[in-house]
């Protein structure tokens, strides 16, 4: 049982299935006709409009809406939880943009503060992990101008050439931009040359809100909607998948969340290139929108339920633990969440220089295995692109050494 302010989450009932849930939902006679007829849509495999979408977060509570993402993340998955072994590589922390919400980032004419990485310092760190179960570097950072497409391009190879297995997932729309227009290649041709130098995927960070009133005040001078959607297409006609993200509890309001997700929505009608969708929580410390007060965790699981029900075309909806914290991540499982990322071992300052409760971000496999185990999930290892590496499910550990790692630049 977890109790977050005064409301009590009980864990999934034994032996009630989720069709009886939903239909015990369906037919309380206290129910607002609107909600009935969303819940009848979900049970129905129905997918719900734009309109639906708003009421949902105007006017659902959050019980009702644990009761239909849980429908719907059962149906797909099961009690299965997914997680990956990866650690992050984040090239800089120097950009050339200035995003009010980001706590990670320094302007150039701040460079003492922050850090800048050489392909081989990168390189070096790869090598740290040369002993350990990990299937994935993920790398993102700043946006500077020597870290451009023949420095990408050099550091794809050689980590390739030194290990071939491990799955590259690197850079957003936002570097991806900025590097192909200098290089004067279109998306598609810059897509391609990157992949054929190592890429292998792309993480879903830069997305932000898509809506250019919002998107104007928080991130007005980096890559709008449209750029973002189309680099995502373009790697997805390259047969590479890509995840997405939306960063909420700033600004925006309900509409813009919806009007986010119905975008990524009919992309991925279009191309079925997206893995999973994660929502970002915004963070209000060490950056220039500090003013803003951050949204309660009652909001976080209303805001992955309602993603869970409306991306009905995602396979998965993702929740970052080391953003939100352990206990959070936990409860997300019953409200639409099946991926909880990876072990990360402190690899990434990206998070807790945001003020996020885990500041230093790493997790033993067996930390995350219980952490799962606990509110009666199936731990799945995953690699990138969700094929199962071990199913620990019946897994008894022996004592487990945790694995040693880099620890990035800490700023000042």
């Amino acid at each position: 049982m977890f109790v977050i302010s005064n409301i009590v989450l009980l864990p999934k009932p034994k032996g009630e299935s989720i069709v009886q849930s939903l239909d015990i939902l369906i037919q309380n006679p206290d129910l607002a006709p609107s909600l009935k007829d969303i819940a009848q849509k979900v049970k129905d495999g129905i997918r719900i409009t734009f309109d639906d979408g708003v009421y949902l977060y105007e006017h659902a509570e959050l019980s009702y809406l644990g009761v239909l993402a849980n429908y719907i993340r059962e149906k797909k998955h099961g009690d299965l939880t997914y997680f990956n072994r990866n650690f992050h590589i984040e090239p800089t922390n120097i950009c050339v943009y200035d995003c009010k919400f980001c706590s990670y980032s320094r302007m150039i004419k701040q460079r003492e503060e922050g850090w800048e990485m050489e392909v081989d310092g990168m390189i070096d760190i790869l090598k740290k992990y040369d002993d350990e179960p990990v299937t994935e570097v993920h790398i993102t950072g700043g946006v500077v101008p020597k870290q451009n497409l023949d420095f990408y391009a050099s550091f794809f190879r050689k980590a390739k050439a030194h290990r071939p297995d491990l799955h590259i997932k690197a850079l957003t729309p936002v570097e991806y931009y900025y590097i192909f227009k200098k290089a004067k290649l279109s998306h598609y041709d810059g897509m391609k040359y990157l992949k054929d130098a190592g890429l292998d995927s792309m993480p879903g960070g830069g997305a932000e809100i898509f809506h250019p009133e919002v998107r104007e005040k928080i991130a007005h001078d980096k890559c709008n909607a449209e750029q973002w959607l189309d680099i995502h297409e373009q790697a997805h006609k390259l047969g590479m998948r890509s995840n997405a993200t939306m960063l909420y509890g700033h600004i925006e309001q309900f509409w813009h969340r919806v009007d986010h997700m119905e975008r990524l929505r009919q992309l991925q009608d279009k191309t079925g290139g997206f893995q999973a969708f994660i929502p970002l929580k915004f963070r209000n410390q060490n950056n220039q929108m500090s003013d803003v007060a951050e949204v309660s965790v009652v909001e976080d699981l209303r805001n992955y339920a309602i993603a869970r029900i409306y991306m009905d075309n995602f396979e998965h909806i993702k929740a970052y633990w080391a953003m939100i914290s352990r206990e959070t991540a936990q409860l997300s499982l019953n409200f639409g969440v099946d991926d909880i990322d990876g072990t990360l071992d402190d690899t990434t300052k990206i998070y807790s220089m945001a003020g996020a409760e885990e500041q230093t971000p790493a997790m033993s496999t067996k930390e995350l295995v219980d952490l799962i185990k606990n509110v009666k999930r199936k731990p799945i290892e995953r690699d990138t692109l969700y094929n199962v590496v071990t199913d620990y499910t019946d897994h008894v550990f022996e004592d487990e050494v945790k694995p040693s790692y880099y620890k990035l630049p800490v700023v000042n």
